[in-house]
């Protein structure tokens, strides 16, 4: 246990980030947590930015007021996610966290950098950036990218020299019931049948590819005997219409909204269909053979890589759903396929990534 230990986060999510990156820092929250840690998360105000699940977790909140967006049209790369100025941003999160300068500082956020990190350089001990694109540079400690094919390299230029980096799968933010569930979930998977599907685009899905993939599957032949789990968040704008859509399809399925307990629903599905989010070290860490579409533009090189290590199968982007899906699916009926995936995903990710990430922070060995 540590005494007194305060971390603060910085990271938002809403309909255009999604919930991706507060998830994964609730992840690493409640591993510190459970070390003694007290962690607060500073967030800015915005539609669908998950204050309340953060505080229901029991961390402190500290929301940063709506700001006058900038055109976001005429801003580079993820800039425009911030919905104002880096410098603004600063000078609230400072103003936020003055009372009580934190031992680290994690930042998990595209649209900021080292100019907004070296503002903050005075107002924590240390700072962590979790990033997943190597396309800006970063003024901190220690550097986290739990992303398949990336390597210390792809940072030169872009950190300090003395910057730790926490490079691949190896340090990918699970929870801790994904490695409890690993085992179980691995022996399953020999029958290499396929009689459960599970559906989850992400926590928002503001273009509703699930309803695009649930189409798809229901004129697949070949998965008439097929039970399909649909899992939605809840601050999706179509559980709705999907709901409604559920009923009217030929295939048996259900809808799940703000699911607890991914790890299970994992562990009993034979095959997923997703984003390659954090959610694709999940189906790695329980051997769940998946098929990938790619949601936004940062997604494609994680799709890439995995589908080159043979680990999930890419099928191009959301628009292609109606194209692509069934013959994806077809392919990978093969019970030899199928457990070949599982053993090559299950190979990429233990489930251990925030055990690892805890320990750095901790000075642990």
């Amino acid at each position: 246990m540590v005494d007194n230990l305060r971390v603060v986060f910085r990271v938002d999510a809403s309909l255009e980030i999604g919930s991706g990156h507060v998830m994964r820092c609730l992840t690493l929250a409640a591993a510190l947590a459970e070390k003694g840690a007290r962690c607060t998360f500073v967030m800015r105000e915005l539609p669908g930015s998950l204050a309340v699940m953060v505080g229901g977790r029991g961390h402190e909140v500290r929301m940063l007021p709506e700001r006058e967006a900038p055109n976001s049209e005429s801003l580079p790369g993820h800039a425009g996610w911030l919905r104002t100025d880096w410098e603004t941003d600063a000078a609230d999160t400072i103003a936020e966290i003055r009372d009580a300068r934190p031992d680290w500082l994690v930042v998990d956020h595209y649209a900021l950098d080292a100019r907004w990190e070296q503002a903050l350089a005075d107002s924590a001990e240390s700072l962590l950036v979790i990033d997943d694109l190597a396309d800006r540079p970063h003024v901190c400690d220690v550097l986290l990218d739990q992303n398949l094919g990336r390597s210390q390299s792809d940072y030169d230029g872009l950190l300090p020299t003395d910057a730790g980096q926490l490079i691949g799968p190896r340090y990918a933010l699970l929870r801790p019931e994904f490695a409890q569930k690993r085992a179980r979930s691995l022996a399953r998977r020999r029958s290499g049948d396929v009689k459960t599907i599970l559906v989850s685009m992400g926590g928002v899905d503001s273009e509703n590819v699930t309803g695009d993939v649930l189409r798809a599957l229901d004129s697949v032949e070949e998965l008439a005997s097929c039970h399909v789990t649909v899992v939605m968040g809840g601050g999706s704008p179509h559980a709705e219409e999907i709901s409604g859509l559920v009923q009217r399809m030929h295939l048996r399925a259900r809808v799940m909204v703000n699911v607890g307990d991914m790890a299970s629903l994992m562990s009993d599905a034979d095959l997923a269909i997703g984003a390659a989010g954090g959610t694709a070290w999940e189906r790695c860490c329980l051997g769940l053979p998946s098929l990938l579409i790619v949601m936004a533009a940062n997604q494609k090189p994680g799709t890439d890589a995995l589908d080159r290590a043979g680990a999930a199968l890419a099928i191009g982007d959301r628009r292609h759903i109606s194209k692509t899906l069934a013959g994806a699916v077809g392919s990978l009926l093969d019970p030899v396929e199928l457990r070949a995936m599982s053993d090559r995903a299950a190979s990429l990710c233990d489930g251990e990534g925030v055990r690892r990430v805890v320990a750095q922070m901790l000075g642990e060995s």
